[in-house]
């Protein structure tokens, strides 16, 4: 059950946490007596804390979608040259420069709240005087570790940001940008200096709904891997790394930027080593843990952690959840799950809009035969918005347009579905869980040539999808395990451009599709040296698996079955809801012929399929008809420009303006 229900303070406690200008770093400081409002209680003093969760909702909530985060050479946006997709298209020019201006003043604006509940309790005897952990000390770590949070959130997704301003007017002569080294430098520092006094997850009371000091060891352990990652670093007259070095792995003197890594990276990523170990299988892993068995019977525990977030739970695999609850706004499922064609209102189900999409070419080889996390991870299908299951297709567009997408959240997995209103769900956002520290961890081991520990790590999630082990463990082999554990959730492109990867395999991306699509052109279909085809066309046709008329959900894959396999997948029973009478039909799950093989559509088969019922349904001609635009500009088409990879967003205007001609925007992103 969900603790945190997040309200909207009175005005006095709004006015406790900072009076906002017309620039989120130009904050002045409350009125001190208001100090012993945001004191006077534990309750009280989480309330005014809790503004800043109902905020980080507002940033995190959208999650990868909101920043683009899946955009790799596995995931794309569905609408072409769409203005919400082209950091992820890698299309900087064309990416205004408020593109994500709300995005980065609602960091800035949780940055300085969490400061200043930190200063405001530094004070307060019950923190300055405690001998142990206590409900004030966790609240004081809590507010530090969220504004560490915000700070690691703006360095991952802007690069080298203004830092410090918090809580201060800025002067007439402007501020300048700092180096994201030395941000993440001083969130270290801050973590380290504050983690020990707060609650480990589990403790207090506490689940993965509040920061706790697991998730704190789980900040250093990010912040350290940030700073000593290979990424993209601005090279020209600007930069502000004053004389650090760096090992380049490339550069682009046109757009003055280059992949790189500081040449001291082996130092940060020892102790992210230290921290990721601290919370997987030290003391600072608190409650969290691996789900190794399926309590419901169903044989498929890695899709078990997302069922908890389906079923309003929190899941044990998590560190932290961006708590959520209708009818706040909720972009799971709706911008990031199984989409649906519904109405807004009342139907079944709502609108999905489904905003991230799986690359055919993945889809198709990704995965090895009896991989659990395929079809729970990625789907065929949506629902029409009546209550049936449909197909969905490859052109530009949203809900059942766009492409294939992903599975871990759908509306119809729900206890009960909510159907008042699209974007409503109330699920909330698993932003980081111990799978995601696996993969971390493994790639610093092989980086840092300790590849017995990395080997292990990956087997073990192997070992859960039900596939054989590996022999070894490398930079290929962990990047392709985030894939096959992680499509959808933002960490794919990340893992690459750590591996000083992103440009590489996004190059060999584009460069299969091209002959993908010019083969489907040719012959109709194209066959991967798997053995699996995709096609032009499949054949479709409704029927009525439950026998008395009901939509039912499938769940494992039962090959002898075409409504059964892919798995994971059907609908919910909308009849039992307030939207029945958006119901139409009695038969409402979809049987699939042709998915993985090649049907002649002027052939026998195809012929015997009609003749059942089935009907002709365009998939892959999708891809052909689009090949120029879709499968084209949103396939990371702005690295046939610069194949270092520039995925930043750009510092808004008004930081700009305020700096005084201090700061500007590097990469070719625009400064006006």
């Amino acid at each position: 059950m969900k603790k945190i229900l997040y309200t909207v303070l009175a005005l006095a406690g709004c006015i406790a946490l900072t009076q906002c200008k017309s620039d989120y770093l130009s904050v002045s400081s409350p009125d001190k007596m208001t100090d012993e409002f945001v004191t006077s209680s534990v309750s009280e003093s989480f309330k005014t804390l809790s503004m800043c969760y109902r905020t980080i909702l507002s940033v995190a909530g959208g999650g990868n979608y909101n920043w683009n985060d899946s955009a790799s050479d596995v995931e794309y946006y569905p609408e072409y040259n769409s203005g919400n997709g082209r950091v992820g298209y890698l299309d900087v020019e064309g990416t205004p420069v408020d593109q994500a201006a709300g995005l980065y003043g609602n960091l800035f604006t949780i940055i300085a709240r969490a400061q200043r509940v930190a200063t405001i309790l530094s004070e307060k005897d019950e923190v300055k005087n405690a001998t142990g952990v206590t409900e004030w000390t966790q609240l004081y770590g809590e507010a530090w570790t969220i504004w560490a949070y915000g700070y690691i959130e703006l360095v991952k997704h802007f690069g080298d940001i203004p830092f410090g301003l918090e809580n201060a007017v800025v002067s007439e002569e402007g501020y300048t940008i700092t180096s994201r080294y030395a941000v993440l430098d001083a969130v270290i520092a801050k973590l380290k200096e504050v983690e020990s006094k707060m609650y480990y997850l589990g403790e207090g009371g506490l689940n993965a709904e509040r920061m706790t000091r697991t998730f704190a060891n789980a900040l250093i352990a990010e912040a350290n891997l940030l700073a000593g990652d290979y990424q993209t670093i601005r090279t020209d007259e600007n930069a502000p790394y004053g004389n650090l070095a760096f090992d380049i792995l490339e550069s682009n003197d046109t757009y003055k930027c280059a992949t790189a890594r500081r040449a001291d990276w082996q130092t940060y990523y020892k102790e992210a080593q230290t921290y990721f170990r601290a919370i997987l299988t030290g003391a600072a892993k608190g409650t969290a843990r691996l789900i190794t068995t399926d309590d419901r019977g169903l044989d498929n525990p890695f899709q078990r952690n997302f069922q908890y977030i389906m079923d309003m739970q929190v899941s044990p695999e998590s560190y932290y959840e961006v708590g959520n609850q209708a009818p706040l706004q909720s972009e799971r499922p709706y911008s990031q799950g199984r989409p649906s064609d519904g109405a807004t209102k009342n139907a079944a189900p709502c609108k999905v809009f489904s905003g991230i999409r799986v690359i055919p070419t993945a889809y198709y080889q990704l995965y090895e035969d009896g991989d659990l996390r395929q079809d729970a991870s990625i789907v065929v299908t949506g629902s029409d918005g009546k209550g049936s299951e449909a197909l969905v297709n490859m052109n530009s567009g949203s809900r059942l347009s766009g492409g294939i997408p992903t599975n871990k959240w759908d509306i119809n997995k729900m206890k009960t579905p909510y159907v008042t209103a699209c974007r409503n769900s109330g699920m909330n956002f698993q932003f980081f869980r111990v799978p995601t520290a696996m993969l971390k961890l493994a790639m610093v081991d092989v980086q840092l040539n300790e590849k017995g520990e990395a080997l292990s790590l990956l087997n073990e999630l192997r070992s859960r999808a039900g596939v054989a082990p590996l022999a070894s463990a490398g930079v290929d082999e962990v990047i392709l395990e985030t894939k096959r554990e992680t499509v959808g959730e933002g960490d794919i492109k990340y893992m690459e451009l750590r591996a000083g990867k992103f440009g590489e395999l996004g190059i060999a991306m584009r460069k299969e599709l091209k002959e993908v699509i010019a083969a489907l052109e040719e012959d109709g279909y194209y066959t991967f040296d798997n053995g699996r085809t995709i096609s032009c066309y499949v054949w479709t046709k409704l029927v009525d698996l439950s026998g008395d008329g009901k939509a039912v959900l499938t769940y494992n894959a039962d090959d002898s079955d075409p409504a059964l396999t892919p798995g994971w997948r059907g609908n919910y029973d909308y009849t039992t809801t307030s939207s029945a009478s958006a119901v139409n039909g009695t038969k409402h799950n979809l049987a699939i012929e042709g998915l993985f093989e090649y049907i002649d559509p002027d052939g026998p088969v195809a012929k015997a399929l009609e003749e059942d019922g089935y009907k002709k349904a365009d998939w892959a001609i999708g891809m052909v008809k689009g090949k120029s635009q879709l499968w084209d500009y949103n396939m990371l088409s702005g690295i046939d420009k610069c194949s270092v990879p520039r995925h930043y967003h750009p510092l808004p205007l008004t930081t700009i303006q305020q700096s005084k001609g201090k700061i500007t925007n590097g990469y070719g992103l625009p400064n006006e």
